[in-house]
């Protein structure tokens, strides 16, 4: 596995962590301390702020798991893929984007750029 693509598993063991605890936890494991990440509704820097970003997120979407797509293309220090948030109750997916990560030297994130690429209207 590459270490783009260690970082984007630990990114995504982040995301999907509905316990505090195991939430505070594995952003730590995948963020450095002063990480920020940045979409179109979110733009914060640190591992507090990142843990309340994904509570909120598991707060709007009750039940659902952030899933990766496609493959993870990097270079140097940085890596890009695609992502949606899926239903486990009947698999649909109402939310998809794209994200843009820049790894520190220990490999994990400094950085996350997201983008919507599908959201729910109402």
């Amino acid at each position: 596995m590459s270490q783009y693509e260690i970082a984007v598993a630990r990114y995504f063991e982040a995301w999907n962590a509905t316990d505090p605890a195991a939430r505070a936890e594995a952003v730590a494991a995948a963020w450095t301390e002063d990480g920020a990440y940045t979409d179109p509704l979110a733009d914060v820097r640190g591992h507090e702020q990142l843990a309340e970003v994904i509570a909120g997120a598991h707060g709007q979407f009750p039940g659902f798991e952030f899933r990766h797509t496609g493959t993870v293309d990097g270079h140097h220090d940085t890596a890009r893929f695609g992502w949606e948030l899926v239903s486990a109750a009947d698999g649909s997916a109402p939310v998809a984007g794209f994200d843009v990560i820049t790894l520190a030297e220990d490999g994990r994130i400094r950085s996350v750029l997201g983008f919507l690429d599908r959201v729910p209207t109402a």
